[in-house]
């Protein structure tokens, strides 16, 4: 499918954003995905847009990976989209039998007629050529949308009564079950997660969106629609990417929280990068990773170029870890990500024993939390998150959720365990409840 690629110098990005974002409103389906200008070493661009589908596929996890590889050979262009956790069903012998109060389709992805990117002060249109005519009258719509007119749509409540799925001491028996399948020899680690919820509520997700963003700003936020269903995350961490025959994974394990004393806060992030729990947590996973990235590699070019490296973000520290490797160039894009589903930052090792405990001692089917959002390119390149402090909302169900994990490994304690997932909750619920 051919494009019509036009490049546009902008004076102000970040009003440029804004204004992009607040034009796209307008669609039906779309996908921001925002880089809020970290400095990454893996980047393809600042910011993008991608609106109104042309084609689409959208199904259950039947055969979703065959599927989407049939979709994505033959459209040949770019496809915007996610994979949700349960997924995980067409790679092993798995099932969800959970609550599951949000109904997102287990794999939906769109081949837009319309794609901005922003990097820098550059702004770039790839527009399909049939609606080529389009491109400059938009370019001159989004210049001219006003940022300053209210972004919150005032007819919709704020009362929102946050539930929990786990109560805390039911938490704590959870955990301490994990742990008994960890000290018998079942796994080594496994993330458990817990849901959040609010019923009968109608929030403004492009307002709770912008919030979350504000006060986050992490590399791979998020913003999804398509109809009555939305994705709204502040998601720090990338899956995979695919860049020619390099792939990129780069799982986050270990937490601490920001302190606003600079010399508190400068300590707490030291300890992290030498906390003997967070270091094992993280170093399980890379060797998973490794393992799952061997399955498609060119034999001995599986390297971990960072081990352990403490981040800071606005909320928290994190500790990320980059491991990388060389595919032959006739391996099929969608292999390499069947291949590595799901991450195993969301899961724990070994993978599939993991999952299915998981799948036991939680109350909630994951569905697009702890899945994948990204795209793939007409070159078969792809860049994909995943999917965590996020909140998912079914308009037509007036049914809003979050859910946070964490790592359970030989030596958690479940009362530790229970406060991280609390500081990673925080983001999600202030904005929820202070979204005015």
């Amino acid at each position: 499918m051919l494009r019509v690629i036009r490049k546009f110098s902008i004076e102000n990005p970040i009003v440029f954003k804004k204004q992009l974002f607040l034009w796209a409103k307008q669609f039906e389906t779309s996908i921001w995905l925002d880089s809020n200008n970290h400095d990454q070493t893996y980047s393809s661009f600042d910011s993008a847009l991608a609106v109104d589908e042309f084609t689409a596929i959208k199904t259950d996890y039947h055969e979703a990976f065959n599927k989407l590889k049939e979709y994505q050979s033959y459209t040949n262009d770019y496809i915007f989209g996610y994979i949700s956790y349960d997924v995980k069903n067409n790679v092993e012998k798995l099932h969800s039998k959970n609550f599951d109060g949000l109904h997102f389709p287990d794999l939906y992805f769109f081949q837009p007629q319309k794609i901005i990117f922003i990097k820098g002060n550059t702004v770039e249109f790839h527009y399909l050529q049939m609606i080529d005519d389009e491109l400059e009258e938009d370019y001159e719509e989004i210049f001219e949308t006003n940022i300053n007119l209210p972004n919150k749509d005032i007819s919709l409540e704020n009362d929102i009564k946050i539930k929990l799925r786990i109560h805390k001491d039911e938490y704590h028996k959870k955990v301490s079950q994990v742990l008994k399948h960890i000290h018998r020899g079942d796994i080594y680690e496994a993330n458990f997660c817990q849901e959040f919820y609010a019923e009968n509520t109608n929030i403004d997700p492009h307002h709770i969106y912008t919030h979350l963003n504000e006060i986050s700003e992490p590399p791979f936020a998020t913003f999804f629609k398509h109809e009555n269903l939305y994705l709204l995350s502040a998601t720090p961490e990338r899956y995979i990417k695919k860049e020619g025959t390099k792939i990129i994974s780069q799982p986050i394990k270990g937490t601490a929280k920001r302190l606003i004393n600079k010399i508190d806060d400068d300590k707490i992030a030291f300890d992290l990068a030498r906390d003997e729990k967070e270091r094992s947590e993280n170093i399980m996973i890379v060797d998973l990773v490794r393992n799952d990235l061997s399955k498609t590699a060119k034999k001995g070019s599986v390297i971990v170029e960072e081990l352990c490296k403490v981040y800071s973000f606005k909320q928290v520290h994190q500790m990320i870890s980059t491991i990388v490797s060389e595919i032959n160039s006739t391996t099929h894009p969608v292999d390499v990500i069947k291949d590595t589903f799901p991450m195993g930052s969301m899961t724990g090792a070994p993978k599939v024993s993991a999952m299915k405990i998981i799948e036991e001692l939680e109350e909630t089917k994951r569905g697009l939390y702890s899945g994948t959002v990204g795209y793939f390119t007409p070159e078969g390149d792809f860049d994909f998150n995943v999917v965590i402090r996020s909140i998912l909302y079914n308009a037509d169900e007036k049914y809003v959720s979050y859910s946070v994990g964490g790592a359970i490994t030989a030596k958690s304690i479940p009362e530790k365990e229970y406060e991280e997932c609390l500081l990673k909750a925080k983001a999600m619920k202030y904005v929820l409840l202070n979204s005015k």
